[in-house]
């Protein structure tokens, strides 16, 4: 077993389905927020995610899988095991170019469309419009090569980049950040996080 198989059992089910399938069962674990949830990222992968952040798996990148897995220890679980602190953040700046260079080498394509959006989500969390822009396209293209049963599945996704590009367009970054990295928030985005639907 190759050593970041573990982790993407975890994060998409050792069982492969259709992507509607594998979204409903672990949406909650995707996007939910639950102490339990995050205690078991820590607990499973804490020592892997510390390896990747210290910019190491280095080998990972190799191949479609294994870069994924590392972009998932970067991205994904920080925000888990280190929540609502700045080192939910940390990975961010390793993920960006990791992301940039399999894309270029064409890595993203040998991996499956429910994978694929949690490549794409690097960019969609990134405080950069050009970065923002990037992760809409993407997720147009996967909604454009959707299968007509998984078009609702990836519009959603598409909704969502398009919402958080909306939000860097107009504040150049996410108000609802700030209190955890210590960002003093205008009028403007306190009025902003005031609104439903303004928390990513």
């Amino acid at each position: 077993m190759q050593p970041w198989q573990p982790l993407l059992d975890w994060w998409f089910g050792a069982d492969h389905g259709t992507a509607s399938e594998v979204a409903a069962a672990r949406h909650q674990l995707w996007f939910g927020k639950r102490e339990s949830q995050d205690q078991e990222a820590s607990e499973r992968f804490g020592a892997l995610v510390e390896q990747a952040l210290a910019g190491g798996l280095q080998s990972w990148r190799e191949t479609p899988q294994g870069w994924l897995a590392l972009l998932i220890l970067l991205d994904q679980l920080p925000r888990m095991i280190f929540r609502d602190t700045p080192r939910a953040f940390s990975g961010d700046v390793r993920a960006r170019p990791l992301l940039r260079d399999g894309l270029a080498s064409g890595l993203d394509c040998g991996l499956a469309p429910i994978q694929r959006v949690f490549a794409y989500l690097i960019f969609e969390h990134a405080e950069e419009l050009a970065l923002q822009d990037r992760a809409v396209e993407l997720f147009r293209q996967l909604l454009d090569e959707a299968d007509a049963d998984e078009r609702a599945l990836f519009a959603s996704y598409l909704d969502f980049a398009e919402r958080h590009q909306q939000v860097i367009a107009r504040f150049g970054r996410f108000p609802h950040r700030n209190a955890i990295l210590g960002r003093a928030s205008t009028d403007e985005e306190q009025a902003f996080l005031r609104e439903p639907g303004s928390r990513f």
